[in-house]
């Protein structure tokens, strides 16, 4: 039986670098969560990439993916995922498909995915590549990654992967006790990765440093 993500006679020619993508960037930083980093030695980030970028795919910085949005660094990706803490059953709300990467992290970890994107072309081309790579625990949906999706509250854990000038209710509404939420928190240029922890009805915010992402769009969000 084939696992989530692998596909049977799939020749690898990126697994080395992969390895030493863990070990340098993510390792090194302190990522030491073993489920996180074997998800990130698994995924075949090149796939995520435009053509022309395949050979950068696995350095040390974001990359473009079009439509003014990026591929996150491999560390954020990292340092994102582990704070969310995510357990086998939990289900994962991700505000921001972008090139589909940190969905396909996020669905080797937990069991369902339910991600947004506002830009068509970006999530189809996502949802055809992580089909192609065999995930069957990923619901896509175009719109407003702000209003959250109510329909399938709560969540165990909701990432936002774009800057929001403040934490959208309809996001923290929707979190489970005991969920966590992991967003940037700031301005245009730069940001704060704040982790939120609802305990008891109440939101715990922990402030996991600096970061710089593309603007998260929305009602609850910036304006276009």
């Amino acid at each position: 039986m084939e696992e989530k993500g692998e596909r049977k006679g799939f020749f690898d020619p990126f697994k080395e670098k992969r390895e030493k993508m863990v070990k340098e960037q993510l390792i090194r930083r302190g990522i030491h969560d073993e489920r996180v980093l074997n998800a990130m030695r698994k995924v075949p980030r090149h796939l995520f990439v435009p053509p022309d970028l395949i050979e950068e795919a696995y350095n040390d910085y974001p990359l473009p993916i079009g439509y003014g949005q990026t591929i996150s660094q491999p560390y954020m990706v990292a340092l994102m995922t582990e704070a969310l803490e995510i357990k086998e059953n939990d289900k994962v709300l991700e505000i921001g498909t972008g090139s589909g990467y940190q969905t396909a992290i996020l669905a080797e970890l937990c069991k369902e995915v339910y991600t947004i994107e506002r830009i068509l072309p970006l999530l189809e081309r996502a949802k055809e590549i992580l089909r192609k790579l065999g995930y069957k625990n990923i619901h896509f949906r175009a719109g407003d990654g702000t209003l959250g999706w109510p329909e399938n509250k709560p969540y165990d854990a909701i990432i936002v992967t774009a800057g929001a000038p403040k934490i959208p209710q309809p996001l923290l509404d929707q979190l489970a006790e005991g969920g966590r939420l992991v967003i940037p928190i700031g301005d245009r240029f730069s940001q704060e990765l704040i982790k939120v922890t609802k305990l008891e009805g109440e939101f715990i915010r922990e402030n996991l440093g600096g970061c710089r992402f593309v603007d998260l769009i929305g009602i609850h969000g910036w304006k276009e």
